[in-house]
């Protein structure tokens, strides 16, 4: 797949070409030697894959393209990408016409700097390739129009989560089933565990009659706890020691000297009577 750009027009190999003029020219020289070598053979150009890895963020495949057919003829190229995002994963898979270009290709062009990044390229054995490596390769990229950012930031009525918990509850019990089916004993919380508890109607009258909000119920109930707090608050806080009268200590004091006084006859009579 390509993202093409209008406007845009390859630019030249020598300002592409990010090697200093030894590394170069010994490059160049392999290249034409490769050629040289397969065209006397006469044997046909059989195609290399060369792997390209670590690249740097804002290399796609034309400017993929544009660098590596310096290098030689590129018959097909595919740069790894998100089905869910569009964007690039790092990675790359190119197909040179000549098995030898990619080797030297990938001799040159590994652990070299682009980009702050150092990329890495090696062959790619020829019965690992598979066939489906290249699918799509020429077709043109078009970025989703739903990507999955966008659709986990959409913003969900009430019913579609009540849909949501309702289905991965069900999963989960499904699960739970699953496993006691097999024998295993294992209890885990799940999401059962995070739906928070229905209220009771106890609850709900409590919490309704101490709620502190702008409406609250007005039942009997809670208009006599309102009166009798509002009558607490009107009695003052002042602490009343109640003192036993007077003439209450003189009367227990008399009756209990004459109690005295009769215990004291009683002992002489005794006495006498002895």
């Amino acid at each position: 797949m390509t993202e093409s750009k209008a406007g845009t027009a390859p630019k030249p190999a020598k300002e592409l070409l990010a090697l200093n003029p030894k590394q170069e020219t010994e490059f160049k020289k392999k290249v034409q030697e490769a050629k040289k070598n397969k065209s006397s053979k006469g044997g046909h150009l059989a195609p290399g894959v060369v792997y390209v890895g670590h690249l740097p963020h804002g290399l796609f495949e034309p400017q993929l393209k544009s660098y590596f057919e310096q290098f030689g003829k590129v018959l097909r190229l595919r740069l790894s990408r998100s089905k869910k995002t569009g964007g690039s994963k790092g990675y790359a898979f190119i197909e040179f016409d000549c098995d030898e270009v990619a080797k030297i290709v990938a001799e040159t062009m590994n652990n070299y700097l682009m980009g702050e990044r150092l990329i890495k390229c090696h062959i790619v054995a020829p019965d690992k390739v598979h066939e489906k490596l290249f699918l799509n390769s020429q077709r043109e990229f078009k970025r989703p129009s739903f990507p999955a950012v966008a659709r986990y930031n959409k913003t969900h009525t009430e019913e579609e989560v009540t849909k949501m918990k309702d289905k991965l509850l069900r999963k989960e019990a499904k699960l739970r089933k699953r496993l006691a089916a097999h024998g295993i004993d294992y209890d885990f919380p799940g999401f059962a565990s995070q739906v928070p508890p229905k209220k009771k109607s106890s609850d709900s009258m409590d919490a309704s009659s101490c709620s502190d909000g702008p409406t609250p119920v007005c039942t009997p109930s809670v208009l006599e706890r309102r009166k009798s707090t509002v009558l607490d608050d009107d009695v003052d806080d002042e602490i009343i020691l109640k003192m036993p009268p007077v003439g209450m200590d003189d009367e227990r004091s008399s009756e209990e000297e004459e109690e005295g006084d009769d215990s004291e006859g009683e002992e002489a009579a005794a006495v006498d009577a002895e």
